[in-house]
């Protein structure tokens, strides 16, 4: 969540940073509200305490007078403390709900005004029309998504014989990157509570995108960032213990709710999926730095896979809510005919480490301060199988795969 020391003291600035991430967030009210709730907050307290103050003075006879005076302020209290907490409520609810604010450099607008940072390799070049993966999917026997549909229901996918083979291989390929770029491998729960769902921001605004699991405190996680960033929940961290890194491999699930349309059918958009993950906990001053080795870091496998990819620089609506800052790693899928994200990378400065509590000291026995916290996709795995397939095709319909997966036991 934002600073709100930061918001009182700038709350024109606050509103226009606040406005480019998301021009429909009522951030006027979120003041209001604000002013009310300490306005009226100082207002009880001050009658508590009279009323504290009469009790304890008082000796032997109570005067009318003071008698008078307290009935007075227990009626007072009696109807604004009830104010007191619906403001309360209301202040709390529109606080979770404000999005981050974005870096300066970051372009102002929607998805058209991304900017293309850099691009890498050229897209393959086929001497007979290539075919999407549901179709050499199904030609190699791979995918069965009408048995998914039967298990689960729409938007599943089941995985069969070689295909599971790559997944696997893919996995461990990312794994062992990510530990040689500093990352530590964590295998954490697939089910989190409420709390750690609000530490990392996707409650209460995200509510339908998440699936719950009926009569209990659990949700099935939407990425293994929810579980990695509250393993320091409520933690500080002392002066030599950042930067932390960690790395994790999941299944992940959404609920997506909506249609898709023709062209996100097979792969590219589906309720659960297997995604590499990397969380990074650092200083403020080093968490760009820090984002910069996260891409690299993601870049390196597309690299050894011999993929085109670009990287796209998010403008201020297109990033996340929790974001600060995000590039994203799209992969040209030919048989797509287009670029797809299958990566995401985003500083979220301090804006998780506040509801999570995570924080930490400059020096030893020294004030604390919050951390920086940043996530990143490395990479999702049915979006890179479908780079893969579609560019690696061959005119008879087999695949010829990168070497790198060849030792991965491919």
């Amino acid at each position: 969540m934002i600073d709100l020391a930061e918001l009182r003291k700038n709350p024109e600035q606050f509103t226009q940073e606040v406005l480019k991430k998301d021009p429909s967030f009522n951030i006027s009210l979120l003041i209001s509200l604000d002013i009310k709730f300490r306005q009226l907050s100082i207002e009880v307290e001050e009658l508590r305490k009279e009323k504290n103050d009469l009790a304890k003075n008082v000796a032997g006879a109570v005067s009318p007078e003071v008698r008078e005076r307290s009935i007075q302020i227990g009626k007072q209290l009696k109807e604004q403390e009830p104010i007191l907490a619906s403001l309360e409520k209301d202040f709390s609810e529109l606080y979770l709900a404000c999005p981050n604010i974005m870096h300066e450099i970051v372009p102002v607008g929607g998805k058209l005004q991304n900017k293309e940072v850099r691009i890498i390799g050229s897209k393959a070049n086929f001497d007979f029309t290539p075919k999407d993966h549901v179709t050499l999917g199904n030609d190699l026997g791979w995918f069965d998504f009408s048995t998914a549909a039967k298990i689960a229901g729409s938007n599943f996918a089941l995985y069969k014989g070689d295909a599971v083979k790559l997944m696997y291989a893919l996995t461990r390929l990312m794994m062992q990157n990510n530990v040689k770029h500093g990352f530590e491998p964590i295998l954490p729960p697939y089910l989190v509570n409420t709390k750690s769902l609000e530490a990392s921001g996707q409650l209460p605004k995200f509510a339908d995108g998440v699936y719950k699991i009926e009569n209990e405190d659990l949700y099935l996680i939407p990425t293994s960032e929810v579980s990695l960033l509250n393993y320091y929940r409520d933690n500080i961290f002392e002066p030599n213990d950042l930067p932390k890194r960690l790395t994790s491999w999941t299944s992940c699930f959404r609920r997506e709710a909506g249609t898709y349309g023709s062209a996100e059918r097979g792969l590219i958009r589906i309720h659960q999926f297997e995604k590499v993950e990397l969380v990074s906990f650092t200083k403020p001053e080093n968490s760009y730095d820090e984002l910069e080795r996260m891409i690299a870091c993601g870049e390196d496998i597309l690299k050894q896979l011999g993929l085109h990819y670009r990287v796209m620089l998010l403008a201020a609506q297109d990033c996340s809510f929790q974001a600060g800052m995000t590039y994203d790693l799209e992969v040209w899928m030919p048989g797509q005919g287009s670029y797809y994200e299958v990566s995401s990378a985003s500083n979220c400065t301090d804006f998780q480490s506040r509801r999570a509590k995570i924080r930490y000291r400059q020096q030893v026995g020294g004030k604390t301060e919050y951390a920086h916290t940043l996530n990143a996709s490395s990479l999702a795995l049915p979006r890179l199988m479908v780079a893969l397939m579609e560019t690696y095709q061959q005119k008879d319909g087999t695949l010829k795969l990168p070497d790198c997966l060849l030792q991965q036991g491919w």
